[in-house]
């Protein structure tokens, strides 16, 4: 079977708005461990515009802009990158409300269908492979970019992958990769650079599970195929929340609910479900069955789902679908929410997230990740 993937690195605009939207719910936890949150962020040229509202008990008093440089320099919009962070202006439509968020997060307040996914096994996080490889590569890159062969470059591009599956065989086939440059980069050493550290980011996952079975040599690699990219980020094309679903999910082969995940409260039933879902999913897998889908359908008002299907490929018994009542699925994330972070871009790659383990399994410290700053991390108001 051929199977595709893509990713996109913390620069592309779309994925800097999904950080920027997060990184305001983080701040509202640390105002109220029950905050609500919605927020939308967009980004057009040195522009940014966010809508939306939180409520929280205690005043929520940080600027924005500071939220939203803090996330620029995370992603690269540095100093003498095509993009600077220091230089965008805020539209800030965003309702700050001081008020009881438990009207809100205190029940299922919207309709939602969710899916969670998991197969394979913890090598490929429990990831379609194709989708596990892309995500890997990304963060291979995103290093790179602040420490390796690639540092300055970026922080804008985005990849695909294109694999052979089968069975336990996976060939990698082509691997397509645009990335941002420098203006005073040549086109031909960034190419060169790119391969050498995809290359050795391909060689690593290789040596960690046999099943990639396709020499380096043997894959067809393209490096910006059109030429050089310099106007990058929200300079080069506009960026909205909520806009790269499949990336967010399990890739194009694994379908999804269609609710966005970040920009919300972890009470809210597109995130809270969705999570929720993953985690039964990779539960089932992990007690030996070679795959597992589960579907969960909400109703505004109605903790317990309206119902929840799993399919399972093995003969792994499924739990009863009160695992999914919202009060129950909520208190799972009680603690986790205040020390963060959420996990824009890698939802379901990031080991480290409680919906992405079992209880108890180990987690597994991967890159990539936005932390909290050191004061917020112990912080419950």
């Amino acid at each position: 079977m051929i199977r595709y993937a893509e990713a996109v690195l913390n620069g592309h605009p779309d994925r800097f708005c999904d950080l920027v939207a997060d990184r305001i719910i983080e701040e509202a936890y640390r105002f109220d461990s029950q905050a609500y949150g919605q927020v939308e962020v967009a980004a057009w040229s040195d522009r940014i515009w966010l809508s939306g509202a939180t409520v929280t008990r205690t005043p929520f008093t940080t600027p924005i802009l500071d939220l939203v440089r803090e996330v620029g320099r995370f992603a690269g919009y540095t100093n003498g990158n095509w993009v600077d962070v220091n230089r965008y202006e805020l539209d800030d439509h965003l309702c700050r409300i001081d008020g009881d968020p438990r009207q809100w997060t205190g029940h299922v307040n919207d309709q939602s269908i969710v899916i969670g996914y998991a197969g394979y096994d913890e090598k490929t996080h429990y990831l379609p492979p194709e989708q596990f490889l892309a995500q890997a590569l990304r963060e291979a890159v995103i290093d790179s970019m602040r420490s390796g062969l690639l540092k300055g470059e970026g922080p804008d591009g985005k990849l695909l992958v294109r694999i052979r599956e089968e069975g336990a065989d996976w060939r990698l086939e082509h691997l397509l990769i645009t990335i941002q440059q420098q203006e005073e980069s040549r086109l031909p050493d960034v190419v060169e650079r790119t391969v050498a550290e995809l290359a050795a980011a391909y060689k690593r996952i290789r040596q960690a599970d046999a099943r990639w079975s396709s020499r380096w040599r043997e894959v067809e690699v393209l490096v910006n195929p059109n030429g050089p990219l310099l106007n990058g980020g929200s300079d080069g094309d506009n960026g909205q929340t909520g806009r790269k679903l499949a990336i967010d999910y399990y890739g194009p082969r694994v379908p999804i609910g269609g609710g966005a995940l970040s920009g919300k409260d972890l009470t809210h039933i597109d995130r809270a479900g969705a999570y929720a879902a993953r985690q039964e999913a990779v539960d089932i897998v992990a007690r030996g069955a070679r795959e597992c889908t589960v579907t969960v359908a909400y109703a505004p008002g109605c903790d317990e789902p309206l119902d929840a299907r799993f399919d399972i490929v093995g003969s792994v018994r499924p739990p009863d679908r009160s695992v999914f009542n919202h009060k129950q699925v909520c208190s799972r994330w009680a603690d986790f929410k205040n020390t963060g972070p959420l996990g824009a871009g890698i939802h379901f790659f990031d080991s480290n997230l409680p919906w992405n383990r079992r209880p108890g399994q180990d987690t597994v410290q991967i890159t990539g990740r936005h932390p909290l700053p050191n004061d917020a991390k112990n912080s419950v108001l």
